[in-house]
């Protein structure tokens, strides 16, 4: 069949066919792209200057010491956090729970404690003469390996767990009801054939928890436990050869370069898909019988412990600096300026990212798809390179931006810029491309298109890019503690400071309202989910 010709004098704008994107598309792109390889670049030539050479360097027996640290930790928070998760997940997509969407709610609701305010709790509650170790006498380990272990597992498995009930959810109830015909007993089943369909959520789960314990920053700190984000912040505060903290950054990076690799070859084994068409059946709910009591005693402990245990030790101490039990102050300018960069950081990052989405989107080829993949490799970073990276060059090329709120914004938007991207990406493939096609065709310039036909067609992305940006902003806080003005804290900064003086009284006003932030950000996230 043929398709109808287009109407003569139409010029689309956005239409597919069109390979050469206008210059008010591509030039910010390109920009965009450029600045997220600053710091690959940067770790390429300080790493060689490093004391005796890279090699050298990193086969220092403490730097593999940090390297099997970094590794243990990785792999045991990722494998603690699939034992809670999976479980979890099953418990509430799968059973006739009692409650089973107010459970998965509160299973969720730790992803609203950043883990370096999870690790002040635990630490306050726990460590010699804690809250909880100086009434009983005993308490769990504190600092080390098991006191990260704990902390960020308790904070990051409800990734796995996002992600679990989306493939329970997903999985063709058809395909386990052929099982079961064939005379498999239900756990049979599950092992034999819901979780092996499992596989790609248990693999994208896992790389986040993965990528976050790799860029742990605060949470590792405050627990002593030397991971290479920990290493990287000592050698750079304490050294006068950076280059040292360069080599342990690009092993960092290499890592997560890693971790990358193994999930797209794991992606890339072939595909799972519904063998029927039309919607989805709902799967028959599993009874509990006599094991409903323990199901819910397993999910009451994980919310005491994850959830509610901090929420508790958090308010304590925060009654306890109002009553006067220690010096309290509370710095309102932590507010203004948490606020004020985060939400300038979002303003950019969306400005910058309207350009990428619309490119990729409306003008697919191969330079799109690399400069796409390329505003990603901030998202693979830890804070603390990005920061290093932005010192590097503005201390050597860009003096006057060195320690300046515009460098601590470029930063942020490097790291963050990838939800924005990614999120307007989304929006704008459910928009129809006739309409920007017939207003080019009407006479107007790409830049008038783009901001009177485009920009209004994305108003939700737009603000859902933007909300994003800023709420995750606020909790950063590596690239904060290098960048930042002089004399400039923000909630994060100051939740640190005090944790590090043990004055927790103190700290507790700014850890609630990060938490209340949070909390804004799991809500989106939340409103997805639909029984």
């Amino acid at each position: 069949m043929t398709q109808p010709a287009r109407a003569a004098g139409s010029r689309p704008l956005f239409a597919r066919q069109q390979r050469i994107p206008p210059l008010v598309i591509l030039l910010p792109s390109l920009v965009v792209a450029a600045a997220t390889l600053l710091p690959i670049i940067y770790l390429v030539l300080r790493a060689s200057g490093a004391a005796g050479g890279i090699w050298e360097y990193m086969l220092r027996p403490r730097t593999l010491a940090v390297l099997g640290n970094t590794l243990l930790l990785v792999g045991s928070v990722s494998g603690a956090s699939l034992c809670i998760a999976l479980p979890v997940a099953w418990l509430t997509s799968r059973t006739d729970l009692p409650g089973r969407r107010l459970w998965f709610v509160l299973t969720t609701l730790p992803l609203v404690i950043p883990s370096y305010v999870g690790a002040y709790a635990y630490v306050s509650a726990f460590a010699p003469g804690g809250l909880v170790s100086g009434l009983l006498g005993v308490g769990p380990p504190v600092y080390g390996f098991w006191g990260a272990l704990m902390v960020l597992t308790l904070f990051t498995y409800p990734y796995l767990l996002l992600t679990l009930r989306a493939g329970f959810r997903g999985i063709d109830p058809s395909l386990e009801e052929a099982s079961r015909s064939l005379g498999l007993s239900p756990w049979k089943t599950f092992f034999k054939v819901t979780l092996p369909l499992l596989r790609p959520s248990i693999a994208v789960g896992s790389l986040l928890v993965a990528l976050y314990v790799l860029s742990d920053f605060g949470a590792v700190s405050m627990l002593r436990y030397s991971t290479f984000t920990r290493a990287i912040y000592i050698q750079y505060e304490n050294s006068f050869n950076r280059s040292n903290a360069a080599v342990l950054a690009l092993m960092l990076v290499a890592l997560a370069a890693l971790l990358l690799l193994i999930d797209a070859q794991l992606r890339g084994r072939g595909r799972i898909q519904r063998t029927g068409v039309g919607e989805a059946q709902r799967t028959a709910k599993q009874s509990l019988g006599r094991w409903r009591f323990p199901a819910m005693l397993f999910l009451g402990a994980t919310v005491l412990v994850a959830l509610l245990g901090p929420l508790t030790i958090i308010t304590f101490w925060f009654g306890r600096g109002l009553v006067g039990a220690q010096r309290f102050s509370f710095d309102w300018l932590a507010i203004v300026n948490a606020a004020g960069v985060s939400l300038l950081a979002a303003l950019v990052a969306v400005v910058f990212s309207v350009p990428v989405a619309v490119l990729v989107v409306r003008f697919p080829s191969r330079l799109s798809a690399v400069l796409e993949r390329l505003t990603y490799v901030g998202y693979a970073l830890p804070g603390i390179v990005v920061a290093l990276a932005l010192v590097f060059f503005g201390v050597r090329y860009l003096p006057w931006l060195y320690q300046s709120l515009a460098m601590l914004v470029v930063a942020y938007v490097l790291l963050f810029l990838p939800q924005a991207v990614g999120n307007l990406r989304a929006t704008l493939l459910q928009t129809n491309p006739h309409v920007e096609e017939a207003a080019r065709s009407l006479g107007r310039s790409p830049g008038r298109v783009l901001l009177e036909v485009t920009l209004p067609l994305l108003r939700s992305g737009l603000v859902t890019s933007a909300m994003l940006v800023f709420l995750t902003t606020m909790k950063e806080l590596p690239a904060t503690l290098l960048l930042r003005p002089t004399g400039f804290d923000t909630l994060a900064t100051r939740v640190w400071s005090w944790t590090e003086e043990a004055f927790f009284a103190q700290a507790a006003p700014y850890a609630i309202l990060l938490v209340l932030v949070s909390s804004f950000s799991l809500g989106i996230l939340l409103a997805q989910d639909r029984k």
